[in-house]
């Protein structure tokens, strides 16, 4: 079984504060693949198996599919190093293909495993899978039917993430009971570190347990790392933490949660801006000055940092330092029309295409994180304000799929220009070969006729050597001027016997002589030539199977140099017109996701814009209210120093009433 290697982005992950998202799962699993130790025996799947190691899926889905579509179609399909891994590799296929995100192929490729004579884990196994498709479908209840068709024992490398996903299943069902059960048994599994106690706390405070869930949560947030991840983790912790308790009024106890969330972090902004709120709430707006001016600093399309913008100066009013706030007022307002401007102009961007443009750019296989590097291109849209709507596993969903629907489109584009040079490739052998057959077809005959001859010659000298071998025929061995002779002699022995006394009887016995001097040649030498007549039948022999190999290696080349260009126009028309019209459809679904895309992007962007409206509105009003508050209190104080001035610039008031030694005395004093 092949480890699944789905990577995804540690920002799809960080969005929610409600529950684990999946795909964070999946990437943890995924980050310590379990490594078969397996003898590769065919190469083809071990190229199937580099893909989808590399993360190739696609790849590696053609290559395996080619390979199972050629094994199921060979005669002795045991004699090929396929067969090893036959079985391996038709399980293979549906996890790559759930990794490609083919839920429906894979769901029914596992479910022909599910309905087929495997063995019980491996059917287990293929239940688990088939439950991790459901569930990733969002569809709960599917999944929990699917895990039920699990009996007896899960294979050990994949027990842990069965519990882990069973436990999420309830408690995407609300049965948050039966899952904090099954996480308090995953506590301590290693491979899902942090992500059991996460969900853990969570179920328990759904399940009412709201102390318990508090108190582990409050121990995950409390565990750091050095893996960012593990990290992410442990503030996205805190950060739900804080604000949960600060809606609860639980003030004090917010804070503490707040100030342990990293501040280079992803949710540092969100936790500086939690901790200015738990402090203004308790009326301590000096000390929520202090994290809201540290994030007054950051980077002006967050979210955050534009509340900050207005919880500053607000800060500063409830202080009455409103000449402060009056000129943070004017900072925001600045920051706020400014921002304004560039929302609006991303959106003329996005709805010009400019987004969809740049998205099937080169760079976006290549660079990490591309959408958010994309903003710096000229006409761009401004993407930080589109980072929450990115991590979200919908959007993340809708951007794979249209950059898996470019890549389709652009392999088919190429695969379109491949048939046109195999058109050309066609064209220049039929250039060349068709000239060239008429001389070797001519060459051919020859070769034929040839072949024939020495047939017709080797099977006549065979069957005259079997007749010898029943019967002595030395005539047959007889040499070219011995058959000549023997001819002559005939020829003159028909003379002499059409006339014989026209010829001397010394003519007759020197004819005699003559006959009986070949004959007896022909006897005395008649074994040793029929052995050499053998020896010569032999090499004839050879000679012909020379001459037929020849023959064979004609045909061959002259069928290879005519298959080189005859009948691929019609296999080529078909793939053209398949090729054409999956680029249609694709287009169709390439226009689909595309708006899609653009339409959760413009609508975030109008929300944004929206906001940062009405935040606007609050900080005029706000700055027009306190120019009036820094004003009264202006005047105020210049009434006061006019008053002081006043009171300095009087004389001296004469004492109106007499020292007691100026007074007169009393009628009893006098009297004694």
């Amino acid at each position: 079984m092949l480890p699944r290697l789905v990577s995804t982005p540690l920002g799809v992950a960080l969005s929610s504060l409600c529950t684990l998202s999946f795909a964070l799962w999946t990437s943890s699993a995924a980050a310590a693949p379990v490594r078969e130790k397996e003898n590769l025996r065919d190469l083809f799947f071990g190229q199937a198996l580099f893909q989808a190691y590399q993360e190739n899926y696609f790849d590696a889905i053609v290559a395996l599919d080619t390979e199972l579509n050629q094994y199921r179609r060979l005669d002795e399909p045991e004699l090929d190093p396929f067969t090893t891994h036959y079985g391996q590799a038709e399980f293979s296929v549906g996890d790559l293909e759930l990794s490609y995100r083919m839920h429906r192929e894979a769901g029914r490729a596992i479910e022909a495993v599910l309905k087929g004579n495997v063995p019980q884990p491996v059917r287990n196994e293929a239940a688990y899978r088939l439950a991790k498709i459901q569930y990733h479908k969002q569809q709960p209840q599917n999944a929990l039917h699917a895990l039920e068709m699990i009996e007896g024992r899960v294979p050990e490398r994949v027990r842990a993430e069965e519990q882990f996903l069973r436990a999420r299943v309830y408690m995407e069902l609300g049965r948050f009971e039966e899952a904090v059960e099954l996480l308090k048994d995953l506590k301590g599994e290693p491979s899902l570190a942090g992500f059991v106690e996460y969900n853990l706390g969570i179920a328990q405070m759904k399940a009412g347990q709201e102390e318990r869930g508090v108190l582990e949560l409050t121990a995950l947030g409390k565990t750091g790392s050095s893996d960012p991840a593990r990290q992410a983790l442990s503030d996205k912790t805190n950060l739900l933490l804080g604000y949960h308790l600060m809606e609860t009024g639980e003030l004090e106890l917010a804070r503490p949660y707040f100030d342990r969330v990293h501040l280079e972090g992803p949710f540092s902004n969100k936790a500086l801006l939690g901790a200015g709120w738990v402090e203004a709430r308790a009326g301590r707006f000096d000390r929520a000055l202090v994290p809201w001016k540290l994030l007054q600093d950051r980077q002006s399309t967050n979210e955050a940092v534009q509340e900050a913008l207005l919880a500053v100066p607000y800060a500063y009013g409830k202080l009455d330092v409103h000449s402060t706030a009056a000129i943070n007022y004017g900072r925001a307002l600045e920051t706020f029309s400014h921002e304004i401007d560039v929302l609006s102009n991303s959106i003329i961007s996005i709805r010009e295409g400019k987004f969809l443009e740049a998205l099937r750019r080169k760079e976006a296989d290549q660079v990490q994180n591309w959408v958010v590097a994309l903003r710096n291109l000229p006409g761009a849209p401004e993407t930080h304000y589109l980072l929450d709507l990115m991590a979200s596993n919908d959007y993340q969903e809708f951007l794979r799929n249209y950059h898996d629907l470019n890549d389709l489109f652009e392999r088919n584009e190429s695969w379109l220009g491949s048939l046109t040079a195999y058109e050309d490739i066609i064209e220049l052998r039929r250039s060349y070969y068709e000239p060239l057959l008429p001389g070797i077809d001519h060459k051919f005959r020859e070769l034929d006729a040839r072949i024939k001859l020495r047939i017709e010659q080797r099977d006549k000298f065979a069957s005259r050597i079997e007749q010898m071998l029943v019967s002595r025929r030395p005539e047959y061995l007889a040499f070219a001027d011995e058959q000549q002779a023997r001819l002559k002699l005939a020829r003159m022995r028909e003379i002499l016997a059409r006339g014989p006394r026209h010829y001397s009887e010394e003519a007759e016995a020197r004819i005699a002589r003559l006959e009986g001097v070949l004959e007896w040649r022909l006897s005395t030498e008649y074994d040793q030539r029929l052995t050499e007549a053998y020896k010569h039948l032999q090499q004839l022999n050879e000679e012909i199977e020379k001459l037929q190999v020849v023959y064979h290696s004609f045909v061959r080349s002259r069928q290879a140099a005519t298959h080189s260009y005859k009948g691929y126009n019609d296999t080529i028309a078909q793939l053209r017109s398949r090729l054409k019209m999956a680029q249609t459809k694709l287009e169709t679904l390439m226009a689909r996701q595309g708006t899609m895309l653009e339409t959760l992007a413009v609508n975030e962007l109008d929300r944004r814009r929206a906001q940062l409206e009405s935040y606007q509105i609050k900080a005029r009003f706000a700055l027009a209210d306190s120019y009036d508050r820094a004003n009264e209190l202006q005047e105020q104080r210049l009434d006061q120093r006019k008053i002081e001035q006043h009171r300095s610039s009087q004389p001296e008031a004469l004492p109106q009433d007499n020292p007691p030694e100026l007074e007169a005395p009393t009628e009893e004093g006098g009297d004694a």
